[in-house]
């Protein structure tokens, strides 16, 4: 609007912010843009907004330049064609399986996925003609013996959720390559600092933003990356078809987040694996389950594919000790008991692996606890640690 034009009513002045020089400001953070509507210079414009293309701005649901620049910047780290961000990790595998998979399609999962992946398939893509079926995550070439003519997705997790077996990840992907299958990989434990899936050959790679891109336990979001700009288009239809988007603060969080990823999983990596090694033999540990070690399921994959670990790994104790359990970890005085991971606090979470298995036999007895290295000062974390597995082994 002209100067002349300039509205001079206070209802108006409220309504319409005035124009304010942005010269000499240059600030290093990302601005939060928040919208629901976007405005067109015209009607032709808004007529035409179809054609803006994958990069456009047509309406907040589908992204604002908040979002674009994390998507952005997920897209660059993994080396891929585009990412998309959306409201959870879950989000992100379950779009991914609604947007590819047809009544009639059928999906390969490991035993090691997270729970609400198995869900996911049995609960609801199998209700709808979509069938599913569990294997070995340490399968590696095998994989070749389970692809059906159906077959459209093989889905992998790398390491696995409390289980932390790390799959061959390339000769699972070359296998379903050579069948014309499209592979995917839960990725949240390494991130693209320690592990790049689609440099190996997948085509789409998802991941909990929550955890390490978050990195302070206060935002839920996800991502998808994807090698083909053509899944791309379809997975975004998707998405705006079943109405999901993400909150450009969230985006913003995150942004904040993933300035100090590599900083933090640099220091929490190496106390995990330290912890790790330190809790091999010690009484009352029937195994420690971290792909650092020697003796770990897939630890020759890991050495070969990873760059190193994250701050995440398990504990198996030794049977019997579920008694005492509650009670010893209510005393822990610095980690705490939750779910997710990622985050500045230190977590400890107890998981029943052994019910959920169904393609494979978990070879352990006793209880499983998750933990989750922040950053707290190690001494402190060793000795809240310590005191745990004394207070067990004391019952």
């Amino acid at each position: 609007m002209a100067k002349d034009d300039t509205p001079t009513r206070d209802a108006t002045l409220c309504v319409h912010p005035p124009e304010v020089s942005q010269e000499g400001y240059a600030s290093l953070a990302v601005p939060t843009y928040r919208a629901s509507t976007i405005v067109y210079p015209d009607g032709e414009a808004f007529l035409r907004r179809a054609t803006r293309g994958a990069d456009g701005y047509t309406y907040g649901l589908h992204g604002t330049p908040t979002t674009r620049t994390l998507e952005e910047q997920i897209t660059r780290l993994h080396g891929g064609a585009r990412t998309l961000i959306v409201p959870s990790g879950q989000a992100a595998i379950s779009m991914v399986m609604l947007a590819v998979l047809k009544p009639g399609d059928h999906v390969l999962i490991p035993d090691n996925a997270y729970p609400p992946v198995r869900a996911l398939c049995a609960d609801y893509l199998n209700p709808r003609g979509i069938a599913h079926t569990v294997y070995d995550p340490m399968i590696g070439a095998g994989i070749a013996d389970l692809i059906e003519a159906r077959t459209r997705l093989l889905w992998i997790e790398a390491p696995g959720s409390g289980s932390m077996e790390v799959p061959d990840v390339p000769a699972l992907i070359a296998a379903a390559r050579a069948r014309g299958v499209l592979t995917g990989c839960d990725n949240t434990w390494a991130t693209p600092l320690l592990f790049k899936p689609l440099a190996h050959g997948a085509d789409i790679v998802c991941e909990a933003l929550t955890k390490y891109v978050g990195g302070h336990s206060d935002l839920l979001l996800g991502s998808i990356t994807v090698a083909d700009i053509a899944l791309h288009r379809e997975l975004r239809a998707t998405l705006g078809t079943l109405g999901i988007g993400v909150s450009p603060d969230e985006c913003a969080l995150a942004l904040r987040g993933i300035q100090t990823m590599a900083v933090r999983l640099a220091h929490v990596g190496q106390v995990a694996e330290d912890f790790a090694r330190r809790l091999v033999g010690r009484p009352g540990v029937a195994a420690v389950l971290h792909p650092a070690l020697p003796s770990h399921p897939g630890h020759a994959a890991y050495s070969r594919d990873f760059k190193g670990g994250s701050g995440v790994f398990s504990l198996v104790l030794e049977p019997g000790q579920e008694a005492h359990l509650g009670a010893a970890l209510g005393a822990l005085k610095v980690f705490a008991i939750g779910a997710s991971w990622g985050g500045t606090h230190s977590l400890v979470a107890p998981q029943d692996i052994a019910s959920i298995r169904t393609a494979t036999r978990w070879p352990h007895a006793g209880p499983l606890l998750r933990l989750s290295i922040g950053l707290e000062d190690p001494a402190e974390l060793w000795d809240d640690l310590a005191g745990l597995l004394d207070r067990l082994s004391a019952g």
